[in-house]
Formats: C-alpha cells, sequence, structure tokens
C-alpha cells in the first residue's frame, strides 16, 4: 500500500482538541452528539455551553465511557467569555485543532415575522448565532496558528434556503461568514465549512417542528429521503469535515437534510 491510499484512520482525530459550543443544551441535542462524536473518533473535547449544568453533564458522558472531555460555562456574545473558554482548552488540554460553532438561539427566533419583530430581539439574534460565531473563530485563531492549523465548522439550516424566518436570515449570513473565513484563513492552514441540517429530531427540533404542523407536512412531501433524522445523522458530515479525511474541503455548506435542499 503506497502513502497516497486512503485509509480510515484519516477519520481519526487521535491528539486533537476540539471546542463544541451549545454542547451542553436541552437533552437530545446535536450539540451533545456533535461532541460524543468527535470524542469517540478520539479528540480531546471542551463541552461549551451558557447552560453550565448541561455541559457538565455531557463531558461527563464522556468521561465515564473513556473518553476526555471538560466542561466550560461560556456566553459567545461575549468577547471576555470567550476568551475565557480558551483559555479553558489550553489548560485543559494544551491548545486547539477544531472550533465547532452550534450554540444559536432558534426556538425563540421562528415564531414572529420578521416585520413584527422588535429591532432589539433581531439584533440579539444576530449576535448570538452571527456575530457569537465570528468571536469564537477570531478568539480560535491564534491557538490553530500555535499548531500548524486548523478547522471550523458553522451550523447552518435548511431553514436558511431561502431564508423566511428572522432564524433564516442569520443563517445565511452565516453562510457568508464562513466564505469569508474560508477565504482569509485559508493561507494559514485553516478549513471553514459549514453543515445545514434538515429536520432533525432533537429535544429542540421536536419543539418547534411538531408532525401535525403544516410546514412538516409540506416539508416532508417534498424530501427524497427521510425527511426526519436523528443528531446522530450528522456526526459523519462532520468527521469528514474536521478530519484529515476532509482536508481538502474548505469554503463549503454542506446540506445533510435527506435531499430536502438540493443544488447543482
Amino acid at each position: 500500500m503506497s502513502m497516497a491510499d486512503f485509509t480510515n484512520e484519516q477519520f481519526r482525530l487521535d491528539g486533537k482538541v476540539a471546542i463544541v459550543t451549545g454542547a451542553g443544551g436541552r437533552g437530545n441535542s446535536i450539540g451533545r452528539a456533535y461532541a460524543v462524536g468527535l470524542a469517540n473518533a478520539g479528540a480531546s473535547v471542551v463541552v461549551a455551553d451558557l447552560n453550565r449544568e448541561g455541559a457538565e453533564r455531557v463531558a461527563g458522558e464522556i468521561n465515564e465511557t473513556g473518553g476526555r472531555a471538560t466542561a466550560v460555562e461560556v456566553d459567545i456574545a461575549d468577547e471576555a467569555s470567550v476568551a475565557a473558554m480558551m483559555e479553558a482548552a489550553k489548560a485543559a488540554f494544551g491548545g486547539l485543532d477544531i472550533l465547532v460553532n452550534n450554540a444559536a438561539l432558534m426556538v425563540e427566533a421562528v415564531g414572529t415575522p420578521a416585520i413584527q419583530t422588535s429591532i432589539a430581539d433581531f439584533e440579539k439574534l444576530m449576535r448570538v448565532n452571527l456575530v457569537g460565531a465570528l468571536i469564537c473563530s477570531k478568539a480560535a485563531v491564534p491557538l490553530f496558528q500555535m499548531r500548524g492549523g486548523g478547522k471550523i465548522v458553522n451550523q447552518l439550516s435548511a431553514g436558511g434556503f431561502p431564508a423566511q424566518t428572522t432564524y433564516g436570515i442569520s443563517k445565511i449570513a452565516l453562510l457568508g461568514l464562513t466564505t469569508t473565513l474560508a477565504t482569509e484563513l485559508g493561507p494559514l492552514n485553516v478549513n471553514v465549512n459549514a453543515i445545514a441540517p434538515g429536520m432533525t429530531m432533537s429535544d429542540a427540533g421536536k419543539a418547534l417542528t411538531p408532525e401535525e404542523s403544516p410546514f412538516v407536512q409540506a416539508a416532508m412531501a417534498r424530501v427524497v429521503k427521510q425527511p426526519r433524522g436523528e443528531p446522530q445523522d450528522l456526526v459523519g458530515a462532520l468527521l469528514l469535515l474536521c478530519s484529515p479525511a476532509g482536508d481538502w474541503i474548505t469554503g463549503q455548506a454542506l446540506n445533510v437534510d435527506g435531499g430536502f435542499i438540493m443544488r447543482n
């Protein structure tokens, strides 16, 4: 076998350090699935969340099953809080290789039409979903440079294609941040990509999209394969984008949604 041959070892993350924001949230969450999946691939994981108790619970799960994790309380919209999260990653595991910008406001942002949304609420939404990802990414870059590169994965949504809610607006803006950072950070050997989940049966997703809602019924009629997924269904895409297997992928949004969103 030559050096060029691909093996599944290229999906491994042994020796890597990852931060997942929003990883201690509501019960069966995408953030939890991401943190556990990265740990199972060999990464040491900083489980970060505004909810300290939830972060500690998920980190505990990982540690109890032989992985390596630490919990950090973070407000991604606050630069000092994010700086402390980066220091925690260095203190616990010596640095950083992977940043997953998963934390977001969702349930709070889809029920009110944009023209009826208070500007204060819209600014809060954008502060968390867009500016928060930039704050975390800016803080991560010096740590990446210490290790010769890194990976950033931003969490989009099928609800951004096209955007029809303020939440969707925040997510399509985050796609713009993804391509911009990919352009700027490529010379530093930092890959920046995004995952856009379809209707995911996380606790938050189930609350937001009950089976009987007209939106869900319409979406299920157009999805070509498996209208709804579990948080675990997104982990394979994450591992591709975070591991050496995905080193040649940057500036991309990967739709994981059963064909809900299709592109040429």
